[in-house]
C-alpha cells in the first residue's frame, strides 16, 4: 500500500509568505515578554486575514509542529486543543 502525502500547496497562498516571516517564529535572541506580545499579535492579525488560515492550522496540529504562530495559534494553544481532543477547525 502507497501512502500519498497531503499536498501543501496551499503554503504559497500564506499571507505569512515573504518579509513577514520572522513574526512567526520568535528569535535566535532572548525576547522579552513585551516583544513576544507584540510580535505574536501581528503574526495573529495577519492569519486572522489569510486566505489559508484553516489550512495552516490543520497541517500544524498533524504535524504536531512545535514552534511558531500557525493559523493564528501558538504553539501552547494547539497542544490545548489537540489534548482537548480538537484536531480539525
Amino acid at each position: 500500500m502507497v501512502t500519498v502525502a497531503p499536498s501543501r500547496d496551499w503554503q504559497a497562498e500564506g499571507l505569512c509568505r515573504g518579509n513577514q516571516a520572522h513574526l512567526f517564529f520568535p528569535p535566535s535572541t532572548i525576547e522579552r515578554k513585551d516583544e513576544r506580545e507584540r510580535r505574536e499579535t501581528k503574526a495573529r492579525a495577519i492569519c486572522a486575514v489569510c486566505p489559508v488560515r484553516r489550512e495552516c492550522t490543520e497541517y500544524a496540529m498533524e504535524i504536531r509542529e512545535p514552534y511558531g504562530i500557525w493559523g493564528g495559534y501558538t504553539e501552547t494553544e494547539r497542544r490545548q486543543l489537540i489534548a482537548q481532543g480538537i484536531t480539525s477547525l
